[in-house]
């Protein structure tokens, strides 16, 4: 079956009038590519429109065959058999064993519908009945429950919106497994490095349009690296060449203005006859306006040839995340965890007699399978949760970053979200820490709603730990969710540096081995 996907001059802005793509022109066909750019590039939106949940502001969208979009939420009240579009067609089911359905309905009837859509859960390694409300789902489950969905009537085209989020390893395999054998054509929006390295093509979306690279993203970085280094160099030669144009331009002016000067005075002593000093000035005022005619057309390319260099670099400021010391002594007893039994359930408590201490600035991950309880641990540890046995002792102040950082209120502006987590703070340490986190002059207006996955964490992290006196304890779940590439590799560099105690739930393996941890603690 033939597949593919052509953009042709597509054009699309939010409701707010911001243009996320304009003359965009791109194809896709029988290849796994990953979509890659910063938050804010519209990658989601581009899947959308290729969709047709959205409708593109001009040009067109050509999808050969059916598109199939993963489902990133549910609606409340809906199923397992709504996801798979099913409802009425296992209903129908239901009555005819039961004798209730009418002759014409059961030649109607799929009978083998049930176990198709039982082998598409397995497919993804989930075995759930089709009644099961999707909102009983763990993370993990609902992402599985949702990508069995979107290939249960095998598309043409996949499109993948961050599709190993929330799952485990078993989880990820599932999911790179599925990819490896997809026959179709599939478009991969991810932040997961190594399922990025699966793909045969990378589309990288800027601000500037679309890139195209062959290979996966490991040849997709290398390549990008040479070419932005070829661009600074070019950017710097063109940079020069406009310095030394301004200077040269500076001394013609000077010349001109010490010959003017002499003319004058010469005027004023009266030594030659006014005829030949009229014709004099008139030479000079040709000549001058011819000369100045080429400066200016000689400084045009110039600046030309800069914005032409500076045109393939994206001009977007380097993501950078500076955590404040926190002076965390090295023999401080930070969190003791005592036989804690609990969940959010009392009578089937997902956690059973755990027991840890850290001690000074100690790395720990809390690891396991979907379903495990690491959130749910979490949540004990900061108190969101009473335990149903044992003790938490929180021997120093802790800050908890979620993958929707839910310390920060969407309505609230990131001025008035730091002053109520540091309510001591004054005006100008709030603008001051704000601005150490890259959000300048009226940025600390933004409305926390507004900002993208990766500045909401550095939002998160510039309230959270701003304040006169850092937290000791830093709490992180699942925290590159929602990051795109550059967002997560800033992070990494600023946790590097971090000097208070790390207790970490992710499932990105590559994350957790920039941490360099010093122990893991596995549920079962």
């Amino acid at each position: 079956m033939s597949m593919s996907v052509t953009l042709s001059r597509l054009s699309w802005s939010t409701p707010e009038g911001t243009a996320l793509f304009t003359d965009l022109s791109l194809s896709f066909g029988a290849e796994r590519t990953g979509l890659v750019g910063r938050n804010g590039t519209g990658k989601s939106t581009l899947l959308r429109l290729i969709a047709g949940a959205l409708v593109p502001v001009s040009g067109t969208v050509q999808v050969t065959g059916r598109a199939a979009l993963l489902r990133q939420s549910f609606a409340p009240g809906e199923t397992l058999a709504d996801l798979f579009g099913a409802r009425d067609a296992l209903a129908l089911l239901d009555r005819a064993e039961a004798g209730e359905a009418s002759a014409d309905e059961l030649a109607e009837a799929d009978w083998t519908l049930p176990s198709r859509i039982d082998a598409a859960l397995l497919r993804c390694g989930l075995a759930v009945a089709p009644d099961m409300p999707l909102d009983s789902l763990s993370g993990g489950q609902g992402t599985r429950a949702a990508l069995a969905a979107a290939v249960f009537d095998a598309p043409a085209v996949l499109l993948l919106d961050e599709p190993t989020n929330n799952l485990d390893a078993e989880g990820r395999q599932a999911v790179l497994d599925l990819l490896a054998g997809w026959s179709g054509a599939a478009i991969v929006v991810s932040h997961d490095r190594a399922l990025l390295d699966r793909m045969d093509a990378i589309v990288e979306l800027t601000t500037l349009g679309a890139a195209r690279f062959g290979g996966n993203y490991t040849d997709y970085r290398a390549r990008k690296d040479i070419e932005l280094s070829a661009a600074a160099q070019d950017l710097a030669t063109a940079s020069r060449a406009q310095d030394e144009a301004a200077r040269r331009a500076r001394q013609a002016a000077e010349r001109k203005a010490r010959k003017d000067g002499a003319g004058k005075r010469g005027r004023a002593a009266g030594g030659q006859p006014k005829i030949l000093m009229d014709r004099a000035q008139e030479r000079a005022e040709s000549s001058g306006g011819a000369n100045a005619r080429l400066r200016d057309a000689r400084a045009s390319a110039v600046a030309e040839a800069s914005e032409a260099a500076r045109s393939r670099i994206e001009i977007l400021q380097p993501l950078r995340m500076d955590l404040p010391p926190t002076g965390l002594p090295r023999d401080k007893v930070v969190l003791q965890v005592q036989g804690v039994t609990g969940g959010h359930d009392p009578a089937r408590p997902v956690i059973r007699d755990v027991s840890f201490q850290l001690t000074g600035p100690e790395r720990v991950a809390i690891t396991g399978a979907n379903g495990s309880g690491k959130s749910t641990l979490l949540a004990l540890i900061t108190g969101a949760l009473q335990p149903a046995a044992g003790q938490i002792h929180r021997r120093v102040p802790h800050a908890l970053l979620d993958q929707t950082v839910s310390l920060l209120n969407p309505d609230e502006t990131l001025r008035d979200g730091f002053k109520r987590l540091n309510p001591t703070a004054d005006e100008t340490q709030i603008r001051a820490t704000l601005a150490r986190f890259l959000f300048r002059a009226g940025d600390a207006l933004q409305r926390v709603g507004t900002l993208s996955g990766g500045q909401r964490l550095r939002a998160g992290l510039a309230c959270a730990l701003g304040g006169e006196q850092p937290p000791g304890l830093l709490i992180l779940d699942e925290p590159t969710n929602h990051l795109d590439l550059d967002a997560t590799e800033a992070l990494e560099v600023a946790l590097t540096s971090f000097d208070g105690a790390l207790v970490v739930v992710s499932h990105d393996q590559r994350f957790l081995a920039s941490l360099n941890l010093d122990r893991r603690i596995a549920l079962s």
